[in-house]
């Protein structure tokens, strides 16, 4: 333990410190809300605080483990969520207004999950609306603040589960991923976010954005303790039809390998919906370099020209947004945000024709991906967020909101997009710090359903370097 206050500890070393009866769930659930009273006032990230709730979860946890019962790895471990999943008889606002009383006929899967395995519960997070917005706004719920300098942006829209991990208020949480809504506020809030392979979560039981791009996946501190994570969310789910049948792997037990003889391509762009910063390329290049020194392989790949991607995606979500919305939509437009409404009312005049031609590409995307940018690599790396973070103002849409602004809130997306319409696994992680002192976040890509070897490649870094063991304070 490096740290006698708990709630700087990892995941996994407060939880194996419950398994080993060094500290309690109480304890740990205690050092959480001490921590949330200081921050929560900085970041706004808490949208509900179920305090009495978590403690007695917590003692429960306690008496469990004193029983001689310990349901797993994340036993008595505290957590909190990204508002948009369902706990049967609770509110769920999905960050809006609309939802604001509403109150989920079911419980989640990933929720079932995570009290299957002893999670405490803190409560649920703050998040952009209907998880439609890249940078962390919320004109409904104020919006969240980054933890490393309250006048930033967090990333979105998994903006609460961002700012609260990198806060050190909980020690892991759940987002969901449309076109890169886990790992924007995981590289923005220097922490370590997974959009697991397309069907390898289920997302039964939470507030969809688009069904086609959507992923559900977690943040945390450090890449074991998302491996930890990752492996109780996984697997197929028979109330999700996406959901894939393939065996779940023991991602931490394969954590150990290194990097050693491993092909890893590098991959800058320097054209794009958003220009590569300098700043943010030497960090992505240095981070490249460690894994170098560790015994991997590196050489330069280029990425596909993703236009036409990218405008598939466009014809995706905004086509899945106008069908889910329509009955609000038509019923209570004023509700929305002026962003959040006009985005998904073009889905209205897109034709069906264009919609299926969207569907039907995503297969010749991924093989054209594959069959360059991966060929002859294990994993591509690449930045998550290619400019230095802007503040909460510059990105205020609806403040704001002319050209330059929205080309700047587009460009967040830039390299994170292209990789839910492909499918493919993607894993940020804190590699640095930009001019301004705000976290820099690498990116790591693999093929289908090879997390396991991102985890790797991920936790062999993490070895070499100290970013994810930063606090802001």
């Amino acid at each position: 333990m490096r740290n006698d206050d708990p709630a700087l500890w990892t995941l996994s070393e407060v939880a194996d410190a419950i398994a080993a009866k060094r500290i309690s769930s109480v304890e740990a659930t205690e050092a959480c809300l001490a921590r949330i009273e200081i921050w929560q006032p900085r970041v706004n990230a808490f949208l509900r605080l179920y305090r009495d709730k978590a403690l007695a979860q917590a003692r429960a946890m306690d008496a469990e483990l004193a029983a001689g019962k310990r349901r797993g790895p994340l036993h008595g471990v505290p957590m909190a969520h990204k508002d948009m999943y369902y706990r049967k008889g609770e509110i769920s606002t999905g960050g809006s207004a609309i939802r604001r009383d509403w109150r989920a006929p079911v419980t989640a899967t990933v929720l079932d999950k995570l009290d299957a395995a002893g999670v405490v519960e803190l409560g649920f997070l703050n998040m952009a609306e209907f998880a439609a917005g890249p940078t962390g706004h919320n004109v409904h719920h104020g919006h969240c603040r980054n933890p490393w300098d309250q006048s930033r942006v967090t990333g979105g829209s998994s903006s609460g589960s961002g700012a609260s991990v990198g806060a050190r208020m909980v020690y892991g949480a759940l987002g969901s991923d449309t076109g890169g809504s886990i790992r924007l506020p995981a590289a923005a809030c220097g922490v370590v976010g997974m959009k697991a392979t397309y069907g390898r979560v289920s997302r039964a039981g939470a507030v969809a954005r688009s069904w086609t791009l959507d992923h559900v996946g977690p943040l945390t501190r450090t890449v074991r303790d998302n491996a930890r994570m990752l492996a109780v969310l996984a697997g197929h789910d028979p109330n999700d039809s996406t959901t894939s049948e393939k065996p779940v792997p023991d991602y931490e037990a394969l954590l150990d390998g290194g990097v050693a003889g491993l092909k890893v391509g590098l991959a800058l762009p320097t054209d794009g919906p958003a220009p590569l910063d300098a700043t943010v390329g030497a960090a992505v290049q240095a981070a490249a370099d460690t894994l170098g020194r560790l015994g991997a392989t590196i050489s330069a790949v280029t990425l596909p020209d993703f236009t036409a991607l990218y405008r598939s995606a466009e014809v995706m979500v905004k086509c899945e947004a106008a069908a889910m919305h329509r009955p609000w939509m038509e019923k209570t437009p004023g509700l929305y945000a002026n962003q959040v409404r006009t985005r998904m009312e073009a889905g209205f005049f897109i034709p069906a024709t264009q919609y299926i031609d969207a569907l039907r590409l995503r297969a010749h995307f991924v093989a054209e991906f594959l069959a360059t940018s991966m060929a002859g690599v294990d994993a591509v790396v690449l930045p998550a967020i290619p400019f230095p973070l802007p503040t909460i103002e510059e990105t205020d849409t609806e403040e704001k909101g002319g050209p330059a602004v929205l080309r700047m809130v587009a460009g967040f997306t830039g390299l994170t997009r292209p990789f839910n319409t492909l499918g493919v696994p993607a894993l940020s992680i804190p590699c640095g710090f930009d001019a301004n002192g705000a976290p820099v976040g690498l990116q790591l890509v693999g093929r289908p359903f090879d997390e396991a070897l991102l985890y790797r490649i991920g936790h062999a870094y993490q070895g070499a370097t100290d970013f994810h063991q930063r606090v802001p304070v």
